[in-house]
């Protein structure tokens, strides 16, 4: 183990499945700091207006940072950056100063003057909240977009050194700062502490990569020109134009739904946003982590010509990405009850909350494996330098998501059929509040049409094979029910036995259900020969045995 962080700690690491793993190791670590921040949060307020003012005030400078400041993002700035590193004499390091440079004066502009119009903008995207708390948390949280987008541009360094520890342990301390802005800075300034600690926890995530970046200056050349810096970040807006639009789209997206949960009953922005943090969990240890880890070798691969290596990456990343995220679905909806109230049952946030929330995130978890399909998909283009489908499928998946999400509101007041199926079928049909679920079900549809339109495309344009992600899908599916038949069957029978309405009796619930599902899952996929499986033994052997190799071909075998 020590071997293997040292080795982590070293100039790269080039294997995609071992990046991928390290990867997933910290943002698992991050997730779970970011579930103590959302119980501290529960236990707080529970879901109510006061987590609602404080979510809604994300959602302006959210915005600010997938339109203005992702236009510089590592995505579109690593094939340029590559470029310069083949020229060598520091030139790289010296762009990249040249880029904070002209970040920093767009921003500071930028951010001005929605600080100034502030009022005005949370009046007319949050017309259902009245709270003059919302405008002052706004304005805070401007900070955050301009210190996390320089974060991301020193990111471009870290990664194409293939720094792949440094560039994973930021998020660690952004949920730190939030976590520091609950216990210490709240107590002593209100509801402005919780967002003075985002950003300080913002102002932790580029922290940690300036001294990396520092050191690197020093070794570099002369100040490249102005000029040139210009010509070439010019280059960088063009191709990161598409890819920011595809990420402000995102948000919109957000920012819709949330509008439409600002008028429903009080707290619905707060269960919204818990179940979509939950519902990330799974999503960043998994489908982030892929991306993030192919990405850089994608960009090298499609650079170099090497279009058969190009497509076993992505083929390999898409098989393990679904190897993981199928089973990671069925559990997830089938112990949402022990996972919300482990995680966030406690203090303010009651059992009505729980529930609701459960089954938020039960509607959510549907799209797991359609959003880690398109991060993949978009990374694949982006390495490709063909950045307008993913906005394209982007736009599609906004459009799609905002009428569902409408259609189905309605839908859920006029129809009594509509509400009672739904309701029934996630057990909350004797509690109020429930039309926040159909928001969900309208991000999930939306993030599914996003995904099926971003693999069929990218299939037919790259020559992508298929057809082994239909043996991989018939196994980890079938793994995936009979593992979640048996954990059902496990939480049944130690309802009866434990006294779950204890903390300790519905974590140990959830932990042995969870493990006999895991092994019926494992004994199933061993069962089937499944090829994933011995792919991931093989990678994590590697990782935790031995020092990393160069990047072979079982690596993306």
């Amino acid at each position: 183990m020590v071997r293997a962080f040292l080795s982590a700690m070293g100039v790269e690491v080039r294997g995609m499945h071992q990046a991928a793993y390290l990867l997933a190791l910290f943002a698992l670590l991050s997730q779970l700091l970011a579930l103590v921040r959302d119980r501290l949060l529960a236990a707080s307020f529970g879901a109510g207006p006061t987590l609602d003012v404080y979510y809604a005030a994300f959602r302006v400078p959210d915005l600010l940072f997938a339109t203005v400041a992702s236009l510089l993002s590592l995505y579109a700035l690593l094939p340029v950056l590559s470029k310069l590193e083949e020229e060598g004499g520091g030139r790289t390091v010296a762009f990249i100063g040249r880029t904070l440079g002209m970040f920093f004066a767009a921003m500071a502009v930028i951010a001005g003057v929605l600080f100034v119009f502030a009022p005005a903008l949370v009046s007319l995207l949050m017309p259902g909240i009245s709270s003059p708390e919302l405008v002052l948390l706004t304005r805070i949280l401007l900070l955050q977009p301009i210190l996390l987008g320089a974060s991301n541009i020193l990111a471009s360094l870290t990664q194409l050194r293939h720094r792949f520890l440094l560039y994973s342990v930021s998020p660690l301390l952004y949920n730190v700062g939030i976590i520091i802005g609950i216990i210490v800075l709240y107590p002593r300034f209100g509801v402005a502490g919780l967002a003075w600690g985002v950003v300080l926890g913002a102002l932790l995530h580029v922290g940690l990569q300036v001294p990396f970046y520092t050191r690197e200056r020093a070794q570099a050349a002369a100040p490249m020109p102005l000029g040139e810096a210009w010509r070439k970040t010019r280059a960088v807006l063009a191709l990161s134009l598409p890819r920011t639009a595809a990420l402000g789209a995102g948000q919109l997206s957000l920012l819709a739904l949330t509008f439409m949960a600002s008028f429903l009953a009080a707290g619905s922005i707060a269960v919204f946003t818990f179940a979509f943090n939950l519902f990330s969990v799974p999503l960043a240890i998994i489908g982030v982590s892929y991306s993030v880890a192919a990405f850089p070798t994608l960009s090298r691969l499609h650079a170099a010509g090497e279009h058969s290596e190009f497509l076993r990456h992505i083929e390999a990343a898409l098989r393990h990405m679904l190897f993981w995220t199928i089973p990671a679905t069925v559990f997830v909806i089938v112990l949402r009850a022990q996972l919300v109230r482990t995680i966030l049952g406690s203090g303010a946030f009651d059992w009505e909350a729980t529930r609701l929330t459960a089954a938020a995130l039960a509607i959510f978890v549907t799209a797991l494996c359609a959003q880690s399909i398109t991060l993949l998909v978009s990374r694949g283009y982006y390495a490709a330098g063909r950045t307008a489908r993913p906005l394209l499928f982007a736009t599609v998946s906004v459009a799609v998501s905002v009428c569902s999400a409408a259609f189905l509101v309605a839908a859920f007041h006029t129809s009594t059929f509509w509400r009672y199926f739904l309701e029934s079928l996630l057990r909350v049909s004797d509690i109020p509040g429930t039309t926040v679920l159909v928001l969900a079900l309208g991000f999930a549809l939306g993030s599914i049409v996003q995904a099926v339109m971003g693999l069929y495309y990218f299939a037919h344009e790259f020559e992508l094979p298929v057809a082994p992600l239909r043996r991989l899908v018939f196994e980890s599916f079938t793994a995936a029910v009979i593992g979640g038949a048996v954990a059902y069957a496990v939480l049944a029978y130690l309802g009866t036995r434990l006294d779950i309405n204890t903390a300790a009796g519905i974590v140990s619930q959830g932990a042995v259900a969870g493990i006999a599902g895991l092994v019926a899952v494992a004994l199933t996929l061993a069962l089937l020969r499944n090829r994933e499986l011995i792919e991931a033994y093989g990678a994590l052997r590697k990782r935790l045995v031995s020092e990393p190799p160069a990047l072979e071909a079982t690596d993306v075998a």
